[in-house]
């Protein structure tokens, strides 16, 4: 397909779109973008900065991506964003690029993030997050594969989301939510394992049956989070790759683990 570019869009000198890039009516595209192969940018969608966006990405009207940060130790330089294949990003999304000179935001595979939803300086996405409307990750938030994220849902800076974490509306994140749980509330707290998403992606009886030895270990036995790490070591499926997984995830944690209660 030949690249679209409505006559009222904007694309600065120095802009590098593929051949077959849409850019709709009153679109912006800045001097520093790359945008890649198949992507579709809707009338009054933004890329701005020092941005590089994948193939087949879709913005929609008045998102912004690649945006100024927030953050006020910003010192001038060229930070920017780097987002990959498959992304979409609804009306009024906003994703800022890093902060610091040389650094960059990033944002992998296949996420949606959805209307009114932000992605603050220097996060971490990996591949498939859904953020519903209204969602929040602060800066430096790291994400991995196949969270999932409820209506409303803000979540503090520095926090990691491990794999497969579902975190419910309107909750409130200040420490780290492990993979394969669920966490809702105000603060957040866990509730239990994210059995649903865990079959929708193929976990088999055993993998789940893994998942549920974590969860009791470090939530429900009453063992302070150094004893439950301790215990999951010496359990008889530590080497599977949930247990390995899980405190992998832990070994890397700064802010501590939501609590059960």
């Amino acid at each position: 397909m030949a690249q679209q570019i409505h006559p009222t869009a904007i694309i600065e000198p120095g802009a590098t779109l593929a051949e077959d890039v849409f850019v709709g009516a009153y679109a912006y595209v800045g001097a520093k973008a790359v945008v890649g192969s198949g992507t579709v940018i809707h009338h009054h969608g933004n890329v701005e900065g020092r941005t590089t966006i994948g193939r087949q990405c879709e913005i929609f009207p008045f998102a912004c991506v690649g945006t100024k940060t927030h953050d006020l130790k910003f010192k001038g330089g060229e930070p920017g964003l780097i987002v990959g294949d498959r992304n979409v990003f609804r009306e009024y999304v906003s994703v800022h690029g890093a902060t610091n000179d040389a650094e960059f935001t990033r944002i992998g595979n296949d996420n949606v993030l959805l209307a009114y939803s932000h992605i603050a300086h220097d996060c971490v996405v990996g591949n498939f997050l859904v953020m519903s409307a209204q969602t929040a990750l602060a800066g430096h938030v790291l994400v991995e594969d196949y969270v999932n994220i409820g209506w409303g849902t803000g979540v503090h800076q520095f926090c990691r989301l491990g794999c497969h974490a579902m975190l419910g509306a309107m909750s409130k994140i200040v420490q780290d939510v492990p993979p394969y749980v669920i966490a809702d509330g105000n603060p957040a707290i866990a509730r239990s394992i994210n059995k649903v998403g865990l079959e929708r992606h193929g976990f088999s009886v055993a993998q789940l049956e893994a998942v549920k030895q974590v969860f009791r270990m470090v939530f429900r036995t009453g063992h302070n989070r150094t004893q439950a790490l301790e215990k999951l070591r010496e359990h008889v499926l530590s080497s599977t790759p949930e247990f390995k997984h899980f405190l992998a995830f832990a070994d890397k944690s700064e802010r501590g683990f939501i609590s059960s209660k």
